[in-house]
């Protein structure tokens, strides 16, 4: 087969579609798997394969069945233990089978930082039921953020004002979680003055840091990012010193090779670990054109033992998300040729080929470049609402 690598993804959406261009281009052969047929990453992959990530049986089945050199996850809900076995049959799991087991887990990520490599965290407790939370609630105090402990994109999360509001915060967390545990984690809520991710990448020669990226949320889920975003030499050399050693310790029995996204709360001059994700991060679509290796091209790069430059260079640019308001499977896009000509030029749009739409569902992101990153911001953001979608049903 005149491939250098076959790579099987697990998980197709968005940022696997961007994956997948990018290990094409250096000349793999890709299997994207998914829970439903046509996922945008299966769009522009050589073969797809269809099943529940949680279901072991089908996961074995179908590694078997084309042996990959590299099992490649892309989202959290999979069935961990399965790709643990594989890894000691001799399987290359990215970065690692541990990596993805921790991470599956808010709360086994959360404790590796704060108890095994004493990161510096904010105050939680975990909870089952609502009485938990409310014990939880009386630890961590006022106001407090609730989340599942395992959920896609942020979902279920929300911030909690006082003991009033508890009970809904924990229904919207159980509504929204993945996987097969009803378990949230209370925390503190920081009052942070900004909240980055630091895309580490850990690769065949040592750990290349990007700049770092500003990011803004709601409803737990991202929607707007920016990069390069303003910090201190210290508060830099912080995270760095952090993101390296976590994204190290999650190396387990695996090379631990690729691209991790590690989230920090930026206050003053104190670094506070938040998440870690061991792929390409959602706020990092912004490198689809703020550097000329995207977090793609990076993670590629080193899950396939390639060269991976020491430093790289972002220019001033931002993402802002296109999201559907409604249910549907019948719909279309107007607008594009209007969101591409905001900034003369400077901006671009990805839609991600996604067969259906939802209330929130991210359905397309708007690009753009300037001379800094709030310039940036301003014109994607224009780009984006300028993106309509047209439902017929």
């Amino acid at each position: 087969m005149p491939f250098t690598h076959k790579i099987m993804l697990l998980g197709s959406g968005e940022l696997g579609r961007e994956f997948v261009i990018s290990a094409k281009r250096l000349g793999a052969y890709v299997i994207a798997c998914d829970a439903y047929e046509n996922a945008p990453a299966m769009q522009v992959a050589d073969t797809s394969e269809v099943f529940p990530m949680l279901d072991g049986h089908a996961l074995r089945a179908t590694v078997e069945k084309h042996q990959p050199d590299l099992i490649v996850p892309e989202i959290e809900a999979i069935r961990t233990e399965v790709l643990g076995e594989l890894e000691v049959e001799g399987f290359n799991v990215v970065p690692s089978a541990m990596a993805t087991q921790l991470t599956m887990n808010r709360d086994a990520i959360r404790d590796m930082a704060a108890h095994e490599l004493g990161l510096t965290t904010s105050i939680y407790r975990y909870a089952e039921n609502l009485e938990e939370v409310r014990a939880a609630a009386q630890k961590t105090g006022f106001p407090c953020v609730i989340k599942p402990v395992m959920s896609s994109s942020g979902k279920g999360q929300s911030k909690v004002d006082d003991e009033g509001g508890l009970e809904e915060a924990w229904d919207y967390a159980v509504a929204n979680m993945r996987g097969d545990r009803s378990r949230v984690i209370v925390e503190q809520f920081i009052d942070f003055d900004f909240e980055i991710t630091l895309l580490t990448v850990r690769h065949k020669t040592g750990i290349t840091f990007c700049p770092a990226i500003g990011h803004r949320q709601e409803r737990g889920d991202y929607q707007e990012s920016w990069q390069p975003t303003p910090m201190s030499a210290a508060a830099i050399t912080k995270a760095q010193e952090m993101a390296a050693k976590v994204v190290t310790a999650l190396q387990g029995g695996g090379k631990g090779w690729g691209l991790f996204g590690v989230e920090f709360f930026i206050k003053g001059e104190d670094v506070i670990f938040s998440e870690l994700s061991p792929r390409p991060h959602d706020t990092g679509m912004v490198t689809l054109v703020s550097q000329d290796l995207t977090e793609f091209d990076l993670h590629a790069r080193a899950i396939m033992g390639l060269h991976v430059p020491e430093n790289v260079i972002a220019g001033p640019s931002a993402s802002a998300v296109i999201l559907a308001d409604r249910e549907s499977g019948n719909f279309t896009f107007d607008g594009v040729h209007d969101a591409l000509k905001i900034g003369d030029g400077n901006c671009d749009v990805r839609l991600f080929g996604k067969p259906d739409t939802r209330p929130y569902r991210r359905m397309g992101v708007a690009l753009a470049r300037a001379d800094t990153s709030d310039d940036a911001r301003v014109l994607a953001r224009q780009s984006a609402s300028a993106v309509r979608i047209a439902y017929s049903d």
